[in-house]
């Protein structure tokens, strides 16, 4: 019997590292500029909230459209010729991508360099795949919780350094995103080795990348299926935070990049303590069934909240109740993953994945177009959180869909 390969353990350490930074890396890259491309967008639109709000909107549908359609042709890609020249190349496009945003004075260039960055950084997708590739079943979700801890982290992060470099020059949080990516790939060229051997790899078909085949089994399932709208609807509410948080702190309470940045810190916070402390200790208390319910009643009494704050202070008061709607998605997870065997657990998350990215479609366009409209006719008092009312009746909507779907099996 041939003896074990001593370097395939460091082999492994590496690449996990690898993967693990490189979504880091490109977290935090994106994260840079949530809270100055919309002041950017201001900027060459006219300096209009109400016009910059409309943009925004687009520029995230924009985004979201792509990756909707390149997440599966990258999977299937990576699956024909390995997952490293697919995730190099991503990182390769995103520096380009934030290179191009950066040297932008038009906004006809912002929009084509938004584009391109929605379809480079459907790789996440792949750096799943890597995952499972490299790592034994029995570890799997270990590995995966590292992935989920380097979101956690770089969007916690990455918003306020955005914030504040943003308050020194508007371009300058997407030359350092550029950095990063570059990095990113160089790091990954001389380190990251192939996890898909010639022999694993499979032909590249059309029917595969298909963007909503993922779907079909929802309808294969029919006791997924409301739950699977639960799992919409919370996706669309939490758009409102990403599409309209910037300009509507900026309408309603008139903060600026530091204030923002100093309430994005706060919310990465509250929600690693959430996501990282509470899910489970509530889960095991109360089971899955209650916690999606207690979720949703967070999420909307906190949006309600949100929508009501007449200042800024109140606006925080309200982050540790809105905070706890994040115990609501894990358990809506783990109720729709009892529902299917073992062999369907990937194409579920395929499934979900394509809502999420259906969501993001529809989310922006929705929400920034309700804040343009109170912005333009100078809505004020409670009415002027519109945008966070709609997320509030979503929320509420998915909760009480979860209730009536889980009433005969908890």
């Amino acid at each position: 019997m041939a003896a074990p390969d001593p370097a395939a353990p460091t082999v492994r350490r590496a690449a996990l590292a690898f993967i693990f930074v490189t979504v880091l890396v490109d977290v935090m890259a994106f994260g840079l500029i949530i809270p100055v491309l919309p002041h950017l967008l201001k900027k060459v639109t006219g300096g209009e909230i109400a016009d910059a709000t409309l943009w925004h909107g687009l520029f995230a549908t924009g985004f979201m459209a792509m990756q909707f359609l390149a997440q599966p042709i990258q999977g299937a890609l990576s699956d024909r010729f390995g997952r490293r020249p697919v995730i190099l190349i991503s990182n390769a496009g995103l520096a380009i991508d934030f290179l191009i945003m950066a040297l932008a004075e038009t906004l006809p260039l912002l929009f084509i360099a938004r584009l391109l960055s929605g379809a480079t950084s459907a790789s996440f997708s792949t750096a799943n795949a890597y995952i499972a590739d490299v790592t034994p079943p029995e570890k799997r979700a270990a590995a995966f919780g590292r992935l989920g801890m380097a979101f956690g982290i770089g969007f916690t992060v990455s918003p306020v350094m955005g914030a504040w470099l943003g308050a020194v020059d508007l371009h300058l949080p997407f030359w350092v995103a550029a950095g990063l990516c570059a990095a990113n790939f160089c790091y990954g060229f001389f380190v990251l080795p192939e996890s898909l051997p010639p022999e694993r790899r499979s032909p590249f078909e059309w029917r595969r990348a298909n963007p909503l085949g993922s779907l079909r089994m929802l309808r294969a399932h029919p006791e997924l299926f409301a739950l699977a709208g639960v799992s919409f609807l919370m996706a669309l509410a939490h758009l409102v935070y990403p599409t309209t948080f910037v300009l509507y702190a900026d309408y309603r309470f008139g903060w600026g990049l530091e204030m923002v940045g100093w309430t994005l810190l706060i919310v990465g916070v509250l929600t690693v303590i959430v996501q990282g402390g509470l899910v489970g200790r509530i889960a095991r208390t109360f089971g899955d069934r209650r916690t999606v319910l207690i979720g949703a009643v967070a999420g909307t009494l906190g949006f309600a909240m949100y929508a009501l704050a007449p200042t800024g202070y109140w606006f925080w008061a309200a982050m540790p109740v809105a905070a706890l709607w994040a115990v609501a998605n894990p358990a809506v997870q783990s109720l729709m993953t009892s529902r299917v065997s073992p062999q369907e657990q990937g194409r579920l998350q395929g499934a979900i994945g394509s809502l999420n990215s259906i969501a993001g479609i529809i989310g922006p366009t929705m929400f920034t177009q309700t804040l343009a409209f109170v912005a333009a006719n100078e809505v004020r008092g409670p009415l002027a959180g519109a945008s966070f009312w709609l997320a509030a009746l979503m929320v509420a909507l998915g909760g009480l869909l979860a209730w009536r779907a889980t009433t005969t099996r908890p």
